[in-house]
């Protein structure tokens, strides 16, 4: 199965993030899966790739053209896809891969977590989603979408089609029974 993982670009965040971030790649590389991403060599992209790299896994990386600068495009992907645009690059992300795990991240991230949830909801896509909740990062995020629900904002059956949780093994887990559970 190719996972895609959205998560941070910045090389600035507290060292967990990254060592869990490539726990889980790592994990991922290890149980046969691909990593499908946005082909940063920083942050949380770049330690899931690293994580999955470790095990020899399959990497695509995804990345608009203006990436294609010196030290900002992860080197050892088993495939590149360049593209035009932002927007094309969530395109192909969704399109390659069938499951998402959402890491912490900042604004970019969300509004990619927000567009797949949407998709998801109005059932054009059908996979799992899986906010990878570090130290509890999403907390506020869950509590935003039970605030949302709750006020009628969306429907109440929309807080399930995201699971939040902090165990790679358990993400895992999930993802590759999540079939099996609907």
């Amino acid at each position: 199965m190719k996972i895609c993982i959205y998560g941070a670009s910045s090389a600035k965040l507290d060292p967990v993030y990254y060592e869990k971030t490539e726990e889980l790649g790592r994990i991922i590389g290890a149980r046969g899966h691909g990593l499908v991403f946005g082909g940063g060599k920083e942050g949380l992209m770049g330690a899931a790739a690293r994580g999955v790299a470790a095990y020899n896994g399959y990497i695509l990386g995804i990345a608009p053209a203006f990436f294609n600068q010196p030290g900002v495009l992860y080197e050892n992907c088993s495939e590149f896809i360049f593209t035009e645009t932002m927007r094309e690059r969530k395109y192909l992300l969704e399109k390659k891969s069938e499951a998402t795990i959402v890491a912490p991240g900042g604004i970019g991230t969300y509004e990619e977590f927000f567009e797949i949830l949407t998709l998801k909801s109005l059932k054009r896509l059908n996979r799992p989603i899986v906010l990878y909740n570090i130290q509890g990062y999403y907390d506020l995020i869950k509590d935003l979408l039970r605030q949302t629900a709750d006020q009628n904002f969306m429907d109440q059956e929309n807080l399930g089609l995201c699971e939040f949780m902090e165990d790679p093994e358990e993400i895992l887990d999930y993802i590759e029974h999540w079939k099996e559970n609907l």
